[in-house]
């Protein structure tokens, strides 16, 4: 029987209430919650990334060598794949799944959390109407703890694709790269593995976000089936990735470079990277990008259709919503 406090006076309608609460799921919250988006966001990064290295290899070599990669993404393929064999086509693929499973879950975790934390000082309200100023600032924030956690990783993978015989997978060539020069060679490229991803990052959530908004003011939320949810998901982050791409490019090809090998004596990070800018131009800047359009734009789908289903999954549905 409920208690006095709870009750409604009729038996019968107290026991109707007790048996819609007892099959009504807990609504998540704090650690519990927080901790489900981050796994989502690891699981849909490191699936989306790993899944798509040959694509990445490819990427990678046409930004190192333009001159030998000339060809496009497909002829790339075939030229790896004619020089070193097929497998040579999943070299890296340990750190990035590694790498972007740490990565996911900062991103899309740190997203959530800091979008909950701008509502709390902010309020609903004030929130809702800067909602943009609130997503560039919630994914930019995300994104600045993820490359952490990232650039180690991101380091190494680069050194396996452009020198395929430095070591044999993350776990040597990680040991090797620590060992021959260092904590300080992993986080080379931390300026531009920032000014590629937190701009990329900041791209990605708001194009996303005001994609799905647009299209939810003529669709039912609620009324939307799965089905409907993830192919929402899907043309959502295609376009975000499309953007994000565009956005990322010069610094992706400039992380690739400066990855690539060590720089010469006394030589800081930041007189390399002028040094890149000006032997790339504007143009050398955007070598790789029909590889990289098409791939980010298709992990980005991924990821936003992945995240969506595994949290659903582990219960945490929806995510924190400030749209209108």
């Amino acid at each position: 029987m409920a208690s006095p406090s709870t009750s409604t006076g009729s038996t019968k309608v107290d026991a109707v209430v007790q048996n819609i609460a007892a099959n009504t799921p807990e609504k998540l919250s704090g650690v519990q919650l927080y901790s489900r988006f981050a796994l989502a966001g690891a699981v849909c990064c490191a699936v989306t990334h790993g899944g798509l290295t040959p694509v990445d290899v490819v990427k990678t070599r046409i930004q190192l060598d333009p001159v030998t990669y000339n060809k496009g993404l497909i002829g790339g393929f075939r030229q790896v794949v004619a020089k070193e064999g097929a497998g040579a086509l999943l070299t890296g693929f340990g750190p990035t799944a590694a790498g972007y499973f740490l990565q996911g879950a900062f991103k899309f975790g740190g997203y959530e959390l800091f979008k909950q934390q701008s509502i709390n000082i902010l309020g609903y309200e004030t929130a809702s109407n800067n909602r943009t100023a609130v997503y560039l600032a919630s994914a930019g924030l995300a994104e600045f703890f993820a490359d952490i956690a990232l650039c180690p990783l991101e380091a190494t993978r680069i050194r396996l694709v452009s020198e395929p015989t430095y070591a044999s997978g993350l776990v040597s060539g990680f040991s090797k790269m620590l060992k021959n020069e260092g904590v300080g060679a992993f986080y080379a490229g931390f300026g531009p593995i920032l000014f590629k991803q937190v701009p990329y990052t900041m791209t990605k959530f708001v194009v996303y976000e005001k994609v799905a908004e647009a299209i939810y003011q003529r669709v039912d939320k609620s009324t939307a089936s799965p089905g409907m949810q993830t192919t929402i998901n899907l043309g959502s982050g295609l376009l975000a990735g499309f953007a994000a791409a565009i956005v990322s490019q010069p610094a992706d090809t400039m992380l690739s470079k400066i990855n690539k090998s060590k720089g010469l004596p006394g030589e800081g990070t930041t007189s390399r990277l002028i040094k890149i800018a000006k032997e790339l131009g504007l143009r050398g800047s955007y070598a790789g990008i029909g590889a990289r359009l098409f791939m980010v734009g298709t992990l980005t789908a991924g990821q936003f259709a992945i995240y969506g289903d595994v949290k659903k999954a582990l219960g945490a549905t929806g995510g924190v919503e400030i749209s209108k």
